[in-house]
């Protein structure tokens, strides 16, 4: 558990456990990696943590003093578990259609580019929040795991 969530602190308790990953400053985000060994030049990502906007994700609005977004890639059945089918894919820019306000804090929606493709999202969560995430966040590490050792077999 995390009892005050930071993006330092979430980075390092996903560090610690989970085996076998590493950050790497990637795309404008720290991005948790997993990669035992070094095996693959980077690793399959699972989550990240996002402090900025970027040129074709701006729907956080997280140039507000303070804001953060924790990403996760969890799979299809635990996202349509708490949203319904993915959204289709948005146009280049934009974000996922739905009812989700991405700009709020402390509330879990599809991520508001890649909800397409099973990420979700979550502005500044709190420790209760992430403990609700457990699941999300447990199966995001085995689909990465999963494709690591399909890529290394």
């Amino acid at each position: 558990m995390v009892p005050d969530p930071t993006p330092d602190s979430i980075i390092q308790h996903l560090l610690d456990r989970f085996e076998g990953t590493r950050v790497v400053a990637a795309w404008g985000e720290r991005s948790i990696f997993y990669n035992p060994g070094g095996k693959l030049q980077r690793g399959v990502y699972f989550s990240t943590i996002k402090e900025k906007d970027g040129e074709n994700d701006k729907a956080s609005h997280l140039d507000r003093a303070g804001m953060f977004r924790l990403n996760v890639g969890t799979t299809g059945p635990l996202f349509t578990e708490r949203f319904g089918p993915p959204p289709a894919r948005p146009r280049k820019g934009g974000v996922v259609d739905g009812p989700w306000d991405f700009t709020a804090p402390d509330i879990l929606t599809p991520h508001p580019v890649y909800g397409w493709m099973n990420w979700v999202a979550v502005l500044n969560p709190s420790a209760s929040t992430l403990a609700d995430m457990d699941d999300l966040i447990e199966a995001a590490f085995g689909k990465a795991k999963a494709a690591f050792e399909k890529k290394t077999s």
